[in-house]
């Protein structure tokens, strides 16, 4: 996919990032069901307004995972601004899952992208796990967050999770998963040595 070098006018960033918006919210719901014309009508914009931003289906599923990647990886500097190292991890705990929930509605539209000769996945493990690496490393100086955590067992352990989130029974009692993880990642007590210093 080649970019358009040319800067979008405002009113046409605004549709693109309402397509996207709208886009992510349909997958996330509906999976391989959605169909671009219901995006394009929830999004207030006609068919023809989609294809000058997407020319294909594959484009416009690129182009949401790519911002909810972005949008999950970014929040993690946005939520250390607001809230406690602990609680802003675990709130982005919540993002992670719902960018799953996101993907997993792609993902036979991924396959077709990556079929296509695109990589959406290129770097996604290295911005996720920058943005977990983020969260602890506040954790651990704010003494919050154990000092054995690597970013890899925060990343699998919340892969593993959101698999399970398949229902809404599910998505209730992911919340007290989450709850649990994180319990597991906080310090309890004065840090642990693991070794002479």
């Amino acid at each position: 996919m080649t970019a358009d070098p040319r800067p979008l006018r405002a009113d046409a960033r605004r549709n693109r990032e309402r397509l996207i918006e709208v886009a992510a919210r349909a997958f996330a719901q509906d999976g391989t069901a959605v169909t671009l014309g219901s995006v394009a009508k929830e999004a207030g914009v006609g068919i023809g307004t989609l294809y000058r931003h997407f020319a294909t289906r594959e484009e416009l599923v690129e182009a949401v995972y790519r911002s909810e990647l972005e949008r999950l990886c970014a929040s993690a500097a946005e939520l250390l601004r607001t809230e406690e190292p602990d609680a802003a991890l675990r709130a982005w705990m919540d993002g992670f899952v719902r960018y799953m929930t996101t993907k997993r509605g792609m993902s036979e539209a991924l396959r077709a992208v990556i079929a296509g000769g695109s990589d959406p996945f290129s770097r996604s493990r290295a911005m996720l796990t920058a943005a977990i690496t983020e969260l602890l490393d506040a954790g651990r100086e704010a003494g919050r967050v154990r000092d054995d955590i690597e970013p890899d067992d925060v990343l699998f352990s919340l892969s593993g999770l959101s698999l399970a989130a398949t229902t809404p029974e599910h998505h209730t009692r992911m919340a007290r998963l989450l709850d649990l993880l994180m319990d597991g990642l906080r310090r309890h007590g004065p840090p642990q040595r693991t070794g002479p210093r």
